[in-house]
């Protein structure tokens, strides 16, 4: 159970040459920007082709170009947030949450978004267009729409990074709690320390395309390779 990931994409002279596998559990990856942490996100959920590798999870096989499996991104079932949200601002916050269930009665469309309003703390604002709520509400709502449908796992692009410290906490907190009510494999990409330390039941470093280390908070932060010199602990 899990996600493994053997990716190999060169694009515009970067080269990310990345494996890495993981649990159900909350990966963070780490590193500077521009060392392929969203890059290796597109292409697990489809967005980039990756030029050799594999992408497997949970028994599922998403790509292998050496058996010529590519599986379009629209029936790779994984949940993915982006930096900005993107939330449809023609939609209310239920049409938001509601979109890409296909296939469904309408009864089971209003029980199961219920159900992540109840789970988001969004009561109350099922009218509401994006314009109208908070960022930390629009984030929330990032997150049901992404998660409705179960997925096999849940990639996030520094989904925190542009909300104030209290709603950053908040977001985090909420995110410790979607690890454990859902068990599935979560990727967060991030190159915020703190971000890294208090949320990761694993790190994988990334630096210039590659993966330099692999292991708990407190193994990379006290024994830091392929960062700056000085002990990452002292910045946390």
């Amino acid at each position: 159970m899990g996600l493994s990931v053997k990716l190999l994409k060169k694009v515009k002279g970067f080269i990310l040459d990345v494996e890495w596998k993981i649990g159900n559990e909350l990966a963070i990856l780490f590193g500077y920007s521009g060392s392929g942490k969203s890059l290796t996100l597109q292409c697990v959920a489809g967005l980039m082709q990756p030029d050799e590798g594999f992408i497997r999870s949970n028994g599922d096989l998403f790509f292998d170009n050496t058996l010529e499996i590519n599986v379009p991104p629209q029936k790779r079932s994984f949940g993915y947030v982006f930096q900005d949200r993107v939330l449809f601002p023609h939609m209310t916050v239920r049409g938001n949450i509601a979109y890409g269930l296909k296939g469904l009665r309408p009864s089971e469309i209003k029980d199961k978004v219920g159900e992540m309003m109840n789970l988001f703390h969004l009561q109350g604002l099922e009218d509401k267009f994006p314009s109208e709520i908070s960022g930390g509400q629009k984030q929330r709502v990032a997150l049901a729409r992404a998660l409705i449908r179960r997925p096999k796992a849940l990639l996030l692009d520094e989904p925190f990074s542009a909300l104030d410290s209290p709603i950053r906490l908040e977001m985090r907190r909420l995110l410790k709690d979607i690890r454990n009510d859902f068990d599935i494999p979560v990727v967060l990409v991030t190159h915020d320390v703190i971000e890294a330390y208090t949320m990761a039941d694993k790190i994988i470093v990334y630096s210039e395309g590659r993966v330099v280390k692999t292991g708990s908070p407190s193994e990379i932060f006290y024994h830091p390779v392929g960062l700056e010199a000085e002990p990452l602990r002292d910045r946390i």
